[in-house]
């Protein structure tokens, strides 16, 4: 556990670290243009992994299509 928060408190300090160099280095300008860009892959990404978690024959797939056909049987 305490490697754990030692590597967690580290990856921040790092991430901060990076930004602060990355921004007075580069501008602010290109700095909001990496983190954009930055931003829009972390989406693409997250995007693609819940769409091929809902890909038909995915258990998360059968599991929305048996709670919609059960809906539909009791709404009839």
């Amino acid at each position: 556990m305490g490697k754990a928060v030692a590597f967690l408190a580290a990856l921040i300090a790092g991430v901060i670290v990076v930004g602060w160099v990355a921004s007075s280095l580069l501008g602010g300008f290109l700095y909001y243009l990496i983190v954009g860009a930055l931003v829009v892959g972390g989406g693409a990404w997250l995007y693609a992994r819940i769409k091929r978690e809902l890909a038909p024959g995915t258990r998360t797939q059968r599991r929305i299509e048996a709670a919609a056909k059960t809906y539909r049987m009791r709404n009839r």
